[in-house]
């Protein structure tokens, strides 16, 4: 039985839904109360990736850097080297995306705990289109030495996210959504950097979400439970550091793995569980996500629709892959 305590409603119509990025805002100015070294940066955006709420609260700590990503992240970096602990946000599409060389170079090969926050990333990004939809950044950042890598399930675990970082010592990338997504953990769900967690017990496959996509694979297990089909889902809000022992705990009972996100499957969750389950435990898998093309502009309901990505798609991949694979077990 799963004790990770989940919202009552989240099956509901009326679920309550709030963006990501407005857990990240709450969560740095309560950082920012609790210690008087969290600085923050922005390159123009303050407003839409929700730092404005720490630059009310704390101006003399706040600096805007401006439509300069590489700056962002280099001044960021020095600012670390001097016992700063600072935060840095933009649109993912433009950090990481376009000053990865420069978080290489500066934060990841000196390993300053520089805390990157890619906002807007994924399909949730809607209209703004492929160029805007981030759908890289998960690969682009787990394959940077030191890093670690965090995509948040729920605004409330948005919030618990930001206020850890805080407090690592390490840099930190964490990707938020643009839009309103449902509510699915409570102020009593754990949170701690590098954990997964078993939201729902099942015997014939392991379902692995991260971000936004956990709700929907939540509901695609309660569409299996009534096709007889009994899902375990697994939430992987830390992609980097993995949670090899709760991965690998899963996968060994079930014997087939499914992971799903709102990203490029290369190199991504899947690529981080195939790798897991390749190296340990071999075991059948399939990845669901972005298939090695670009995103589309469209409202994100028609995106997930379009690229097969609704609870209720996914169930019917889900259900076609039970019946024709066999659960493989460690001494197959």
């Amino acid at each position: 039985m799963s004790h990770y305590p989940l919202n009552p409603d989240l099956f509901s119509e009326d679920v309550k839904q709030e963006p990501i990025r407005a857990g990240f805002g709450r969560g740095l100015k309560a950082a920012g109360e609790q210690n008087n070294q969290v600085i923050a940066l922005c390159a123009d955006l303050t407003d839409s990736t929700q730092m404005s709420l720490f630059k009310e609260s704390f101006p003399g700590r706040f600096i805007e850097i401006g439509v300069a990503e590489q700056n962002l992240v280099t001044v960021a970096s020095g600012l670390a080297r001097a016992g700063k602990i600072p935060f840095v946000s933009s649109y993912a599409a433009f950090s990481p995306g376009r000053n990865w060389e420069q978080i290489r170079t500066t934060i990841a090969l000196n390993n300053q705990p520089v805390k990157i926050v890619g906002s807007h990333a994924g399909l949730y990004t809607g209209a703004d289109g492929a160029t805007h939809q981030m759908l890289e950044d998960l690969a682009l950042m787990r394959v940077l030495p030191n890093m670690v890598v965090l995509a948040p399930g729920d605004s409330i675990e948005a919030e618990k996210a930001t206020r850890a970082m805080a407090e690592s010592n390490q840099p930190n990338y964490i990707r938020v959504a643009r839009e309103k997504t449902p509510i699915f953990s409570t102020n009593e769900s754990p949170f701690e950097i590098g954990k997964a967690y078993v939201l729902r017990e099942g015997s014939e496959i392991s379902l692995f979400g991260t971000g936004a996509m956990t709700h929907k694979l939540l509901v695609a297990a309660k569409i299996l439970s009534e096709k007889g089909i009994e899902a375990e889902v697994v939430h992987v809000p830390t992609i980097k550091p993995l949670d090899n022992e709760v991965i690998i705990a899963s996968v060994r009972k079930t014997g087939r793995a499914l992971s799903a996100e709102e990203a490029q499957i290369a190199g991504g969750l899947g690529g981080a569980i195939a790798e897991l389950l390749g190296e340990t435990l071999p075991t059948p898998l399939k990845r669901l996500g972005m298939q090695d093309r670009f995103g589309e502009s469209g409202k994100p309901d028609e995106l997930f629709d379009y690229f097969g990505l609704t609870a209720e798609k996914m169930a019917d991949q889900i259900v076609d892959f039970v019946q024709n694979t066999s659960q493989y077990h460690r001494d197959y």
